[in-house]
């Protein structure tokens, strides 16, 4: 539904979006995953052709007129905040000349789908900013789009409401909407049945999550200790580099039990207590981690022994 060839956009001296080259398949969820400043909102403004690109091109519905609609939902709220919920949803349908009798009908469901019903009546700014992206959602979807396209939708939201907004993308998905999204957040990549990684304007990696971390040639060694900074494992001969997440360190390793002893060992040595030092699954973040340090790496023309 979406195909990116060798797309580029600068602004002045700064590369956004570097010779990009993607394909969204009708049925997908997928995900464009990276840190702020990535390009991740750039990327999906060029697919929504709200910018034109530098070079490159973007085909949308395989390039015929009138073939597809797509519902965008951008990164900040933008509706009316001095309008309420359901003046704000006939406004954005009225746009697009869908008549009265159309709107009532698809705003009531989608309404229902969101749980939006028992505050139709309030105003925008007065909603919570999980309830505002609702709002930005039900929006998008009353032109009952084939594709959402949503710019990190549950950015700065509480964790409850990041699951029931992922709940509603998948209802929407398997009634056979195609979603193409991107997230700050590596636990969302998980959720997406295809992730890019960008970085810098570039795609490190593109696959399913479980592709991805089939990549990793790196075994992964979770510690919790009594002490928070542990940056000095990653010194070790036996690691190849250590990473804070949370209350833990991830730990990457070629080979686990000589790394176990050795970090037992220079652990005991500091009088550091340990309650976990186990091998895990790599998460998405240490997909992300492995695979840009190897294309920075690979860019200025160094590669480490591991993974030449």
């Amino acid at each position: 539904m979406i195909r990116m060839e060798g797309l580029t956009r600068k602004f002045g001296a700064v590369t956004a979006v570097n010779e990009v080259s993607l394909q969204v398949d009708r049925g997908d969820i997928f995900g464009l995953v990276g840190p702020d400043g990535a390009g991740k909102t750039t990327l999906l403004r060029l697919a929504c052709g709200l910018i034109n690109p530098t070079s490159g091109r973007v085909t949308l519905f395989g390039g015929e007129k009138d073939t597809g609609s797509f519902g965008y939902m951008p990164q900040r709220f933008s509706l009316c905040g001095d309008l309420t919920v359901i003046e704000n949803i006939e406004f954005f349908a009225s746009l697009y000349q869908i008549d009265k009798k159309t709107i009532k009908k698809r705003a009531g469901e989608i309404l229902e789908l969101t749980k939006l019903v028992p505050f139709k009546t309030r105003f925008a700014d007065a909603l919570s900013g999980g309830m505002k992206q609702k709002l930005a959602l039900t929006c998008a979807l009353v032109i009952q789009p084939e594709m959402l396209i949503l710019d990190e939708p549950t950015f700065g939201v509480d964790p409850e409401f990041r699951k029931e907004f992922w709940r509603i993308l998948y209802l929407l998905n398997r009634e056979g909407m195609t979603i193409f999204l991107s997230t700050p957040y590596m636990d969302e990549a998980e959720l997406c049945r295809q992730v890019a990684l960008l970085d810098q304007g570039r795609i490190v990696a593109v696959g399913a999550p479980d592709q991805l971390k089939k990549q990793i040639k790196h075994k992964i060694i979770e510690i919790k200790a009594d002490a928070k900074d542990l940056d000095f494992l990653g010194e070790l001969p036996e690691v190849a580099d250590a990473s804070f997440y949370g209350d833990r360190y991830h730990v990457a390793v070629l080979a686990v039990e000589p790394a176990k002893a050795a970090i037992a060992s220079v652990l005991a040595a500091k009088g550091i207590t340990v309650s976990i030092t186990e091998e895990i699954t790599p998460s998405m973040e240490d997909v992300f981690v492995s695979l840009t340090e190897k294309a920075v790496s690979m860019a200025y023309g160094w590669v480490p022994q591991d993974v030449a």
